[in-house]
């Protein structure tokens, strides 16, 4: 049986997108902050990702999210850390923890090119 190995204690909203579709392109608009639903997680990083792209070394920041299992969070959603004010894609479908609708994992990128 899987058990967490953190506490969930740092607090996330859910920045859940809507499709616009201005001039027949379809663009993302993530909820603000303000409006989105809180929920409470463990957050692990490992220093980032490395990648060789065109000869240059980056990092790219990763981390690990437990939290308690929900529906409305999906691959396509954003998640905003509320201590550091720090917004992630999530890169990976939610994980239902050995279905049984108690626990999600999931993997999430930094948004935005600042390291």
């Amino acid at each position: 049986m899987f058990r967490p190995s953190a506490p969930f204690n740092v607090a996330m909203k859910l920045l859940v997108p809507t499709t616009t579709a201005p001039y027949g392109a379809g663009k993302k608009v993530y909820t603000t902050p303000e409006q989105s639903s809180q929920f409470f997680g463990s957050f692990r990083t490992f220093g980032g990702t490395e990648n060789i792209s065109n000869g240059v070394l980056t990092t790219i920041n990763t981390a690990v999210i437990n939290t308690w299992y929900r529906t409305d969070i999906k691959a396509d959603c954003q998640v905003y850390i509320c201590e550091t004010g720090e917004v992630y894609d999530i890169v990976s479908k939610p994980e239902d923890i050995d279905f049984r609708h108690q626990y999600l994992q999931f993997k999430v990128k930094k948004v935005g090119g600042k390291a």
